[in-house]
């Protein structure tokens, strides 16, 4: 590829040269450019090809501007202040004062700045702008930390209130006055920068909580909440933001003695979301959380799901018996519900009639019948499963199994030639059957009926951008991980993130998900009794093949997807009577 003219230089051609870039690479950026009509260096992050801070540093170098990394720059005392420099300004155009002194201020952009914008802000700010790029998480992350989300539009709120009732249970009305429709669209405006922060994290669920003097906000990103800093008067504002959400989510806006459990559909430029909305009340106002459903990411082939080749080959054929049963079970957020989709996808074809209840129903699926409980009326999972039996499906998907009455109509179903998939609550796979029996169900349909379950957890990926060796491994966990492993101990190896601008300083960005299956046997169900004890089912399960969570968990750390860290913060191990270690997953 020949070099091109340093007048029609763009990011690619910098990253090329640099070797951070190949030819392919560069032809799909470019490709991805011309489609979408956007700037190469946006085409280059959301390809992923190269890194954010990579890609704006080339941008910088073009444009004879100086990169800073805002993710670790130290803010001068005083800086950034919203009295020195107005939160409008740092809103409006997309900046953030790095120095200030009486001539002049040193401002971070997150795009090259034109000159009439440099002129408008010298006007503006009475002083010369020497302007510097950034990346624009960095940037985002330092409004958040040091102004919080929305605090413009929460300031000009309080501007719109002044001179008013003061109370923060604002209820909206109809035919309110001027000031009551600024109030509003402030709230409005807020509520959208608030789930766009969130959509920008990846964050699955926001948790918004009222205390005496404050609001408390929290996102939950891979997995572990993070807190999210908030103006200090939004708490003056909390009655609005609430009723706002209610209103969103088509609930009562006037109840606020009872929790409140509604939907709310979004759309971006990019995709379509579910938000779950929780409401309950508490001693300082009502709380509220919000679970994000991605559309996208609820429909994945299998081959995406993460699962090692034999798991996979053997789910692909757990989807074509004829009849049986599979549960699957993990904490509340490990993508059991993509896994389940996955998995009824691909069992569906024109020769079967397949059927669900779910609650909620999350996706619709093309040629599947699917029913939404309301239990309100008596449509529960038992009522609905009945149901379904009727209507002569050949697959059968139970949203969950929570009681005795579903979890018995299910097992009768997988024995009476119905292939039936549905999640349960238990610690790991081979638990699965414990609980079954602890329901009440006989011991000898299960083991006819019972095919195989699975146990999953996310855990948070090895962020790629900032990947090294984990060099703190301590001697106890190396000997477990090549034990699990079957190999000599210096022959493992992990790998950890040391945080960087693509992972917030975090070192993980994503998740991975973890699997295990128990397949049940003749051998292991002729042990099923009323005296079958968990220890001893595990050990017949080990004999015949199984391997735990925690096993496979160190097996994605040798494979350098996830830091030993998570293997300890999602597993644990527990000890035989005879002191023998025996490697089990729990939440």
């Amino acid at each position: 590829m020949n070099p091109p003219d340093d007048s029609k230089r763009e990011v690619g051609d910098v990253l090329f040269a640099a070797g951070k870039l190949d030819a392919d690479q560069l032809e799909l950026v470019r490709r991805r450019q011309k489609r979408l009509r956007t700037p190469q260096h946006h085409a280059l992050v959301e390809l992923g090809f190269a890194s954010e801070a990579d890609t704006y540093a080339a941008l910088a170098g073009l444009h004879g501007l100086e990169f800073v990394d805002l993710c670790h720059f130290t803010f001068p005392a005083g800086l950034p202040d919203e009295k020195r420099f107005p939160a409008a300004v740092i809103h409006n155009h997309k900046v953030l004062p790095l120095t200030l002194d009486d001539a002049s201020i040193t401002v971070a952009f997150t795009e090259p700045p034109r000159q009439a914008e440099l002129g408008n802000l010298r006007l503006l700010l009475n002083r010369q702008v020497k302007p510097v790029l950034t990346t624009p998480s960095c940037y985002h992350n330092a409004v958040r930390q040091h102004f919080g989300i929305g605090a413009e539009a929460i300031q000009r709120l309080g501007e719109d209130r002044e001179g008013n009732d003061a109370s923060p249970d604002i209820v909206f009305q109809v035919g309110a006055s001027e000031n009551d429709a600024a109030v509003t669209a402030g709230i409005a405006r807020y509520v959208d920068l608030l789930l766009a922060d969130a959509l920008r994290l990846q964050a699955t669920d926001i948790h918004i909580e009222p205390y005496a003097g404050r609001v408390k906000l929290r996102y939950r990103v891979d997995g572990v909440m993070q807190p999210i800093t908030t103006p200090d008067s939004l708490r003056q504002v909390y009655g609005a933001l609430v009723s706002r959400l209610k209103i969103m989510a088509g609930l009562d806006i006037a109840e606020k003695r009872l929790p409140h459990d509604g939907r709310i559909t979004m759309k971006t430029d990019a995709a379509a979301y579910d938000l779950r909305v929780s409401i309950i009340p508490t001693k300082h106002g009502e709380a509220v959380c919000l679970r994000i459903l991605g559309r996208h990411t609820l429909l994945l082939d299998l081959r995406e799901l993460g699962l090692e080749p034999d798991q996979e080959q053997l789910l692909r054929s757990l989807t074509r018996l004829p009849q049986g049963l599979v549960l699957l079970t993990g904490p509340t957020g490990s993508g059991k519900t993509t896994t389940l989709y996955a998995t009824l996808a691909n069992a569906n074809d024109e020769g079967r009639k397949t059927l669900t209840i779910e609650d909620p129903v999350e996706y619709q699926l093309e040629g599947i019948v699917q029913i939404q409980t309301k239990e309100e009326i008596g449509l529960d999972f038992a009522a609905g499963l009945r149901a379904i039996l009727r209507h002569d499906p050949d697959v059968v998907l139970i949203g969950e199994i929570r009681d005795r009455e579903t979890a018995d109509i299910a097992v009768r179903a997988a024995q009476t030639g119905h292939l039936v998939f549905s999640t349960l609550h238990a610690n790991d796979s081979v638990n699965v059957i414990t609980r079954l029996l602890d329901m009440g169900i006989d011991p000898f349909p299960v083991g006819a009926a019972l095919v195989c379950s699975m146990a999953q957890r996310l855990a948070q990926r090895v962020c790629r951008h900032c990947a090294e060796p984990d060099d703190a491994l301590s001697d106890e966990l190396r000997n477990e991980m090549a034990h699990a492993l079957r190999l000599a101990p210096d022959a493992v190896h992990a790998r950890r993130g040391r945080g960087c601008v693509e992972c917030n300083g975090k070192g993980t960005r994503g998740r991975v998900a973890i699997y295990e299956f128990f397949v049940m046997s003749e051998a292991v169900a002729d042990l099923f009794g009323p005296d079958l004890t968990t220890g001893v089912l595990r050990s017949a399960a080990r004999q015949h093949g199984w391997r735990s969570l925690r096993d496979l968990a160190w097996k994605k750390v040798q494979q350098g997807l996830i830091p030993a860290t998570e293997v300890q913060r999602l597993t644990y191990r527990i000890r035989q009577p005879d002191a023998q270690p025996l490697l089990a997953l729990v939440p």
